[in-house]
């Protein structure tokens, strides 16, 4: 039977597909346009399958936020390729932005969301067969706030979203959400520092002041001196403000609006 092409556009439009896989489910479908949409999707799943012991490390990272909430999102694939291409991104994006829309509690809830009629899970798994690679919904998580911040950083890498107890400065917002991006810090300031991490830091402190040969005496004081400086290098509010090292990011939060501070961040990467 004849295959019109103006099928073949439509077909591929709604899936995504090659035009060549277009025209083949079409033909097998006989035209039935619901009947080829389906073996796409299943060939989807079945190509998802075969590629579930993959390694998707590549992908995109989208963040967006408005108001009083945000979210960052990861979709992976296996190749840099396909990571930067278009259909690709614009596809993490509307991912995100469903995320954002909906807040679901987790990954899991957000992979069970509808989007265009089917579940998000579902529309990763075709992707593999669409693209031919690995592709996986890897990285969900959410933040609200009085108001929030995203930051994207070139090249979908890396991205974060702040949130800050009181609406503030777009500039301010963006200057903190690239702090976060640019600095990695582990939580918004000492007093969140998990207790797990603060006895580490404090051992090692102990042991290489031992080995350094500093009297039994002196090590918990020098342990606590050398963990101050762990929180201000790794704390968000302690650590030296990127533009301008001679304030700290808090100093330079309270030089715009005295009662300005950041409640929660969220930076994810897929730069190991």
């Amino acid at each position: 039977m004849e295959i019109k092409a103006a099928d073949v556009m439509k077909l591929r439009k709604a899936t995504n597909a090659g035009m060549m896989d277009c025209k083949k489910a079409l033909i097998e479908a006989e035209g039935d346009f619901d009947a080829a949409v389906d073996i796409i999707r299943k060939k989807g799943l079945a190509i998802a399958a075969k590629r579930a012991d993959r390694e998707a490390k590549e992908g995109c990272v989208i963040a967006v936020a408005n108001g009083n909430k945000g979210v960052v999102v990861s979709l992976n694939c296996e190749t840099d390729f396909v990571a930067k291409n278009e259909g690709f991104i614009a596809l993490t994006k509307k991912i995100a932005e469903l995320a954002l829309e909906n807040m679901p509690a987790d990954l899991e809830a957000l992979l069970a969301l509808q989007m265009d009629g089917r579940a998000v899970a579902d529309i990763v798994s075709e992707q593999t067969g669409v693209i031919g690679e690995k592709i996986e919904l890897s990285f969900y998580n959410k933040i609200e706030a009085e108001d929030t911040v995203a930051y994207i950083h070139p090249g979908n890498k890396l991205a974060t979203v702040v949130g800050f107890n009181k609406v503030a400065d777009e500039v301010a917002k963006k200057d903190v959400a690239m702090q976060v991006a640019a600095m990695a810090p582990i939580s918004v300031s000492e007093a969140d520092v998990p207790a797990d991490i603060r006895e580490h830091e404090l051992k090692i402190g102990r042991e290489k002041a031992r080995e350094e040969g500093k009297p039994e005496a002196m090590l918990d004081k020098i342990a606590e001196g050398r963990l101050n400086r762990f929180f201000k290098d790794s704390t968000l509010l302690n650590q030296d403000f990127i533009k301008d090292g001679k304030m700290s990011v808090k100093a330079y939060l309270q030089s715009i609006d005295k009662d300005l501070t950041v409640t929660g961040f969220i930076r994810f990467t897929l730069n190991a």
